[in-house]
């Protein structure tokens, strides 16, 4: 499936998502939803209201706020806080765990099936019932340890 077909998908399953929850599909809230889906990165409510602010200069901070928080609750969207420093909004719905580089704070999606499928330890278990399971794991990216290397000789 193309990039753009898959764009169409997901704009049709909000279309119908709002309809049935009767929300209206506002200029406003098409715009941050293509925002949310066009960033290459995990954006924060801030960054998708900079990109914004160009084409909707009267948008309120507030307004993107409670959009994402609508799509959240309409399940297009999940939030991500991540290390509790900084909450950010994740369009990919697929089951997906996350590498955060604890320099330059990004956060970059990878896939372990074998992590989705493994049996839990019993003490997990027993607290109660799992409904997903998430990874973060932490470290250094390549970009910053290519930067620490430096220029070779």
């Amino acid at each position: 499936m193309s990039s753009q077909e898959l764009y169409q998908q997901t704009l049709d399953r909000l279309k119908q998502l709002c309809s049935a929850a009767g929300i209206k599909l506002t200029q406003q809230r098409l715009e941050i939803f293509q925002g949310l889906l066009t960033a290459k990165d995990h954006p924060s409510a801030e960054q998708i209201h900079r990109s914004l602010r160009a084409k909707l200069p009267t948008m309120a901070i507030d307004t993107v706020y409670r959009t994402l928080a609508t799509f959240e609750k309409l399940g297009v969207v999940k939030k991500l806080h991540i290390a509790n420093e900084r909450t950010l909004f994740d369009p990919n719905l697929e089951n997906h765990h996350h590498f955060i580089c604890s320099r330059c704070k990004r956060v970059e999606d990878f896939y372990w099936p074998d992590f989705d499928k493994a049996d839990l330890p019993q003490a997990v278990s027993g607290l109660g019932t799992v409904q997903e399971r998430h990874l973060e794991v932490q470290g250094i990216c390549r970009a910053c340890l290519n930067e620490d290397a430096g220029p070779g000789p």
